[in-house]
Order: structure tokens, then C-alpha cells, then sequence
């Protein structure tokens, strides 16, 4: 996030309203900028002593300017996002048989993500990419090899998987204290993780890491581990309240709210702070999730329309400025959360993914925070990928921010995850902003890989 000042309209988020109120909003605080002193521009001044002035003595209380009125609100609960309308200069949706939304997404990039969804064949796979600093979507895919289209972004139904570790990890560093190089020594844990695997074991725990590499290689038993000695219950239900788990996401079309339950029983807790079920996540979310990240803890509101125009081609709504809804916890934890998830992409399960045979980046200079979650649901043969994050992770002049997600479903037989397709559509992004060294990814014929 750049650390120039700007103005940001700052919104007090209660999940059914927002009170508006103007700030000053620089990188480490916020400021209320008051009334300026007496200018002629703004109307008669009162007298200074010694100029004419009565004798009685006069108090001027200051005013605070006043905001301009917010556009009025647009019912957009039914826009179909799923049949969008691609242009040469913008992308279109439906609202009503008479209004039409023109959307913040991007056409290049819009058209870029359809091709690498439907060209990987995947039974059910979606992609979300949007600005970090305004919220706005630039990309918004869904796609289903069989089957009725619908929009999968909006739908929670997927397990959060080990992206819940970023929940786990910022409630970590902002209640327990913890820092990204905190050690913790583990055994066992890769797919599975039972009682014994909890107990600390100097004599079994061959294995040491730092919890940003725990992260990064998504290191099961390190997160039930810790979450169990050095977290309460409360503080990972508030930090996942804050990312907004349990609550409905605000955006301009109902978004399906995220799950969590957390089990009463000890095994249970721990598993699921590690991402072992009983959680479930929403693309969208996911996004936004990374999105705050990326913003040091101030979650903005996702939007996806720029404006709504009439039959006649009218413009009779324009979307306000963007929000900030609220702050998930302070700067230096978050900082720490995406220091951390820049181990994914530099040593963890998406290194593959993200470099070439010889260990070249696909995206040249261009850090990546992420993180990868992986969940089988073998009774319904249904294996679930997700890569959600934010590029580029240090500041890139020029080069705007971005948070995505992408979540792959596959069957027995399985093509691609999730991580391959957010490469590609960040390489197509990159590529679109003209980033050094970045290339668009060849769309090739599917490789099929049995599991």
C-alpha cells in the first residue's frame, strides 16, 4: 500500500449499514482533518481584535465540512454476473429487463480468466481478481464443464482448507504475541492429524520450523500445535468474525456467508485451526481476505459496478467512493501475515507453481504473498484447491496492486489446481500492465493426471 497520503472514506461496518465519515488517512494512522482557519472563501470572517471590532466578545465554533450525500442506494441484488457482456471498452452486466451495470471489471482481463478456466477442463473452477487500493473487481469467472452456469464466487460451500492458517496466523501474532520467526519443533501431521500429534515430544519432534515457513509449506501440526497452547478459543472466533467468517460479505449481489465452528473438544479445536474442516469460504471472501492483508488490516469493501444506466443509456446511479469498513487487527500483525505468506511462493507449496524447471519466477521482480489449501472429500469424490494472495507484495512503481483468488475443484481424475491458474492469471496481468520479463502463459491442450 503506497504510504503517499490520500483521502479515504472511511465507513463504520455493521453487516447492514454503513455510517459514512471523511478522514485523512495516511499508512501508520488516521487523522481528522478539523475546520481550517477563517479564509474570505469561506464567507465573512469575524472581526479581528483591534480592526473595528464590537466589544462584546465573540466564540466562532468550527464547522466540519460537510460530506457530500451518497448516491442513493441501487437494489443490485439480482445483476447477473454470470452472463457478462464483454466490450471492446468495458464489461457489462444485467440488472432488470430495463437497467444495465457497467462493472469495474476489466475486458482484457475479464476475457483472460474465461480462457484459462475453460481451457483447463476442470470440472468447477473460479477466479477473482481486484484492486487492493479501491476494492473494485477486475476479474470475476466461473466456470462449470457440466452443468448450468452459476456464479461460484458468491457461493461458501467450498472448505476454507489451510487458507484458514492466514486467520489462524494474524490471531497468533495479535493475541498469543507471537512473530513470524517464532520455532516450533513437530512430527507428523501431513495428512492427517490425530491426539499424540499434539503432544510435545523432544524425542519424535525431529522437525523445527519458523512459523512463516510452517506457513509457507503449510505445516499442519505447527498451527494445531500453537493454536492449542497459546490461543484461546475466543481470540481465533473474533479474528475470524473480523475476516469476516459467520457474517455476510458486503457486495453489490448476496454473497453465501462463510462458516465456522469451532468444536468444544481439544483435538477438534486444534484441527480446525490448522484448516482440518469445520470452516467454509467464499471465493469473494477469500479475495477480500487477502485484500485486507495487503492493506495492513483495513478491509475494504468489494464492489464490482462502476455505474447503472437506463434503456435510453442514461446513467442513473453511480457507486460511491470507496470504503474502508473496518480494521482486523493492527499494522505490524498484518505486516507479519504477509512476510509470512511470502513463503508459499519463495520455499513453499506454490514455489513449484510459480517458478520455471530452473527456478526462474514466472513473474519476474514481482513478489507474491499467498497462501494454498488443499481438502478431499472422498466420500463425494470432490478434491478442493484454493491459492488466494496479493502481488505484488512490495511496492513495484507504477504497478498497481492486486489480491486474488482461485478455487479448483476436481474428481477422481484431476487436471490442474488452483495455484497453476491464479499464476496465470496474474501473469496475465502483469503481462497487461507491462511489467518487465512478464509474459502471458500459453494455453496448451489439457494434461490429465490420475490420482
Amino acid at each position: 500500500m503506497s504510504s503517499v497520503s490520500k483521502l479515504v472514506t472511511l465507513g463504520v461496518f455493521a453487516f447492514g449499514g454503513l455510517a459514512a465519515l471523511s478522514a485523512c488517512k495516511s499508512s501508520s494512522r488516521n487523522e481528522v482533518a478539523f475546520a481550517a482557519p477563517c479564509a474570505e472563501s469561506d464567507g465573512p470572517c469575524p472581526p479581528a481584535p483591534g480592526d473595528n471590532a464590537p466589544s462584546v466578545s465573540m466564540r466562532v465554533t468550527p464547522v466540519d465540512p460537510v460530506a457530500p450525500p451518497a448516491p442513493p442506494p441501487m437494489d443490485l441484488s439480482k445483476m447477473d454476473l454470470v452472463h457478462l457482456a464483454i466490450g471492446d471498452d468495458g464489461v457489462d452486466a444485467r440488472v432488470s429487463d430495463k437497467l444495465t451495470a457497467r462493472t469495474t471489471l476489466s475486458p482484457t482481463l475479464q476475457a483472460a480468466a474465461r480462457q484459462i478456466l475453460a481451457s483447463s477442463h476442470i470440472p468447477e473452477g473460479v477466479i477473482v481478481l481486484l484492486d487492493t487500493k479501491t476494492g473494485h473487481v477486475l476479474a470475476y469467472a466461473s466456470h462449470l464443464e457440466h452443468g448450468p452456469a452459476r456464479d461460484l464466487a458468491v457461493e461458501a460451500t467450498a472448505p476454507a482448507a489451510s487458507v484458514f492458517k492466514v486467520v489462524t496466523s494474524t490471531a497468533l501474532l495479535d493475541h498469543a504475541g507471537l512473530t513470524p520467526e517464532t520455532h516450533q519443533c513437530y512430527s507428523g501431521g501431513e495428512q492427517r492429524i490425530e491426539a499424540s500429534n499434539l503432544e510435545e515430544d523432544p524425542a519424535r519432534d525431529r522437525w523445527c520450523a519458523t512459523l512463516a515457513t510452517a506457513l509457507g509449506r503449510s505445516l499442519n501440526v505447527v498451527f494445531a500445535r500453537r493454536a492449542l497452547h497459546d490461543l484461546k478459543r475466543e481470540d481465533l472466533a473474533s479474528t475470524a468474525r473480523a475476516y469476516g467468517f459467520n457474517e455476510p460479505v458486503p457486495f453489490d449481489v448476496p454473497v453465501q456467508p462463510s462458516k465456522l465452528e469451532i468444536p468444544d473438544d481439544a483435538l477438534g479445536y486444534a484441527r480446525t485451526a490448522a484448516g482440518f474442516w469445520n470452516s467454509t469460504l467464499s471465493p469473494l471472501q477469500a479475495a477480500w481476505m487477502s485484500a485486507t492483508v495487503a492493506r495492513h488490516g483495513e478491509a475494504v469493501r468489494p464492489s464490482i459496478v462502476e455505474s447503472v444506466d437506463d434503456a435510453s443509456g442514461n446513467t442513473v446511479w453511480s457507486a460511491p467512493e470507496p470504503s474502508v469498513l473496518r480494521h482486523v487487527s493492527r499494522e505490524s500483525v498484518e505486516d507479519g501475515v504477509a512476510e509470512m505468506m511470502e513463503h508459499t511462493v519463495n520455499e513453499g507449496t506454490s514455489f513449484r507453481a510459480f517458478h520455471d524447471p530452473k527456478g526462474e519466477p514466472f513473474l519476474g521482480n514481482v513478489t507474491v504473498a499467498g497462501k494454498t489449501g488443499t481438502l478431499t472429500d472422498a466420500e463425494k469424490q470432490r478434491y478442493y484447491t484454493w491459492f488466494t494472495g496479493f502481488a505484488p507484495s512490495r511496492p513495484m512503481p507504477g504497478v498497481a496492486q492486486v489480491a486474488i483468488a482461485a478455487l479448483v475443484v476436481n474428481e477422481a481424475t484431476w487436471h490442474v489446481k488452483a495455484n497453476g491458474i491464479a499464476r496465470d492469471m496474474l501473469r496475465a496481468y502483469f503481462a497487461e500492465e507491462g511489467v518487465q520479463n512478464v509474459h502471458r502463459a500459453k494455453i496448451r491442450g489439457t494434461a490429465k493426471r490420475s490420482r
